[in-house]
């Protein structure tokens, strides 16, 4: 039996949930409610419930979407090493400062549909620190396993800091990642 190409309706309502999903998890965590994400989608929560049978389903859907862009964007950066490498762990860390789900994602404790994506993240990020510790300016006894441990650990500083030292954390754990 062959299997029938989506009808546009679908894939539009499946956009929106995706959508809707993606701003409240961001705002407000793993908690939301699917009928709050529905009313936020304008579809019914069983409209949502045929797309995502389950909430972790939505959830992992989300996370894999944003941390395959992520992974996409660090496959591309080529020119310098090094500002490739920092440009793209603050822009990282600046958008999950923002975005509650993809802080726990980086944390590794978001569901399998995230694990391709958050694998290939992973390969990218450790091919731009390979790439920046080949130019001398990056310790060269640090890996991509410690890099996700600081990482997290610099969103937790980030996410204690007042609105006015936003970026204090960063600069201070980039500091210590040079290669004196």
């Amino acid at each position: 039996m062959t299997q029938r190409a989506a009808r546009s309706d679908a894939l539009r309502n499946r956009a929106k949930i995706l959508a809707a999903a993606s701003d409240a998890f961001a705002r407000d965590g793993a908690e939301v409610p699917l009928d709050t994400i529905a009313g936020l989608a304008g579809v019914g929560p069983g409209t949502v419930h045929r797309h995502f049978p389950t909430k972790q389903s939505l959830l992992s859907a989300v996370v894999a979407a944003r941390l395959g862009r992520f992974a996409e964007r660090a496959e591309q950066l080529s020119t310098d090493p090094t500002a490739n490498f920092f440009d793209f762990l603050a822009d990282l860390a600046d958008e999950a400062r923002h975005n509650l789900v993809l802080t726990e994602a980086l944390g590794g404790t978001i569901g399998a549909e995230a694990d391709e994506p958050a694998q290939r993240l992973s390969r990218a990020l450790e091919s731009l620190l390979q790439a920046a510790q080949r130019s001398g300016t990056i310790r060269p006894d640090l890996t991509v396993g410690d890099l996700h441990a600081i990482i997290l650990g610099a969103l937790t500083i980030e996410n204690r800091l007042t609105t006015d030292r936003e970026g204090l954390g960063l600069k201070i754990v980039f500091q210590g990642l040079k290669n004196w």
